[in-house]
């Protein structure tokens, strides 16, 4: 249980970050957010272009608390955006991730690799709108999506969400640019 639940915590720092929001319908709501964005991209797979993603670049870090969770992105080069995502709970790190976000072919993957695990998990991008981006992976357990959304604040916000079940509820993170 504990394990599941750190898990969970970390794939969203996967964006690795704290705050779960009380919708009634968490996909309608960030679909909602999404379409108030100006210029918002509804195009098809194919169409998108991994320089679209270049607004999550950079340090992020959650509000001080029990836990601090810190997500780092280069800039988008050869195809790529590399980051790393950190949990530190007191004076230790309980949780790290790497990821990485590219271009194969016409589509473009989110991959993570908890705990440095490879092979990493593949999440494909579904939706791209000027700031915000959907990753799936219907197939795997636990996320099944992860969602990457800045807000008009300049901050992030990153969402992992399951099948709905109690078991797989949605998880909100919300970051603020690292000083």
């Amino acid at each position: 249980m504990k394990q599941g639940l750190l898990r969970a915590y970390c794939l969203a720092a996967t964006l690795a970050v704290l705050c779960l929001s009380g919708f009634t319908s968490p996909t309608a709501s960030l679909a909602q957010a999404g379409q108030a964005q100006a210029g918002q991209m509804q195009a098809s797979a194919a169409s998108f272009k991994i320089e679209d993603l270049a607004w999550l670049s950079g340090d992020w870090e959650t509000a001080p608390g029990r836990m601090r969770i810190d997500e780092h992105w280069t800039k988008v080069a050869g195809g790529s955006l590399i980051g790393m995502s950190r949990m530190v709970a007191g004076d230790r790190t309980v949780f790290f991730e790497y990821l990485r976000i590219e271009t194969r072919g016409a589509d473009i993957f989110y991959v993570a690799h908890p705990k440095a695990k490879s092979p990493g998990t593949d999440f494909k991008l579904v939706k791209l709108g000027a700031q915000e981006a959907v990753f799936e992976n219907p197939t795997h357990d636990f996320p099944k999506r992860i969602i990457y959304r800045k807000n008009a604040d300049g901050s992030l916000t990153a969402r992992i969400e399951g099948d709905g079940s109690e078991k797989e509820k949605p998880q909100e993170f919300n970051y603020r640019r690292a000083s």
